[in-house]
């Protein structure tokens, strides 16, 4: 039988191990630390005969007490339905401005619009529906086919180029790069920047101002206003959706993007997409 040795300093017993000179102490585990780690095995032995704990090939040891987090969750969504259903009925049945007019459906359905927002139309118009190229703003007043209640409401409802849906908004622009000179593009693109107060050249203005007003001012208006109706932009303000420069007017004009949105009826039901209307409404730009 080992003789035990006991450190000179400190009268603990060692472990009889040693590194360099430098021994180990045998020194016991706190007693409130040992029950507490007992306490941590019984509880997790109580916890895995009452709850779903122990995996199994096709699920888990179910637990004495029945306990599902998935049963659970469809209880709350369930509960959710029930209460929002009464109100999800009335705006399914109201024409979508006739919501405006009712301050506590409005706010459900700015609060239903937003949800339903963030999970479909935030990854194009952006978190806060600030827009990015090519994909407009949502809070300016700035409105390709019109900024009304029930304008948004049809752009949401049948989408925009979406052969899919035949109610949906459709408006092109032609490639005048197909039928026109290298400097006509440069006179119409300097001439359409001017209007703004963009950067241009002065000795195209002539040019470009006659070649708007033969070819553009049928769909954006003699004043470049824009024309909603056409989904023709505005282009007298400082609000680009594919840049606003001479290069990037140019390139519109010569061999232009035509944006697609999809037709959200019949994926989301009509009540939500009214209620996208109205929350996109509410955002500052609704007219």
């Amino acid at each position: 039988m080992s003789k035990k040795e006991i450190d000179e300093i400190s009268g603990v017993e060692t472990t009889g191990h040693e590194w360099d000179g430098i021994k180990e102490l045998n020194t016991p585990m706190p007693r409130w630390w040992l029950w507490t780690f007992y306490g941590t095995i019984v509880w997790a032995v109580i916890y895995c005969i009452l709850y779903p704990a122990i995996p199994l090939i096709n699920g888990a040891t179910p637990g004495i007490l029945g306990y599902s987090s998935r049963a659970e969750l469809a209880q709350n969504v369930a509960a959710a339905d029930e209460a929002k259903a009464e109100f999800v009925s009335q705006i399914n049945e109201m024409e979508v401005g006739a919501v405006l007019d009712n301050a506590e459906l409005t706010r459900f359905a700015v609060a239903g619009g937003e949800s339903a927002y963030k999970v479909y139309c935030s990854q194009c118009h952006g978190a806060g529906a600030s827009g990015a190229s090519g994909y407009p703003n949502l809070n300016d007043d700035e409105w390709l086919w019109g900024g009304s209640i029930d304008e948004i409401y049809t752009t949401i409802a049948h989408g925009i180029r979406y052969e899919a849906d035949e109610d949906t908004r459709f408006g092109e622009m032609p490639a005048y790069g197909e039928f026109w000179e290298r400097d006509q593009v440069s006179a119409a693109a300097n001439y359409v920047a001017s209007l703004s107060g963009l950067e241009h050249d002065e000795a195209y203005l002539e040019d470009g101002k006659a070649l708007f007003e033969e070819n553009c001012a049928a769909c954006h208006g003699e004043n470049a206003g824009g024309t909603p109706e056409l989904g023709a932009p505005s282009l007298n303000d400082a609000i680009w959706l594919y840049g606003g420069s001479v290069e990037a007017i140019s390139a519109q004009i010569r061999n232009p993007q035509h944006g697609v949105m999809p037709a959200w009826q019949d994926r989301l039901g009509d009540a939500t997409v009214k209620q996208l209307a109205v929350y996109v409404h509410s955002l500052g730009g609704g007219q």
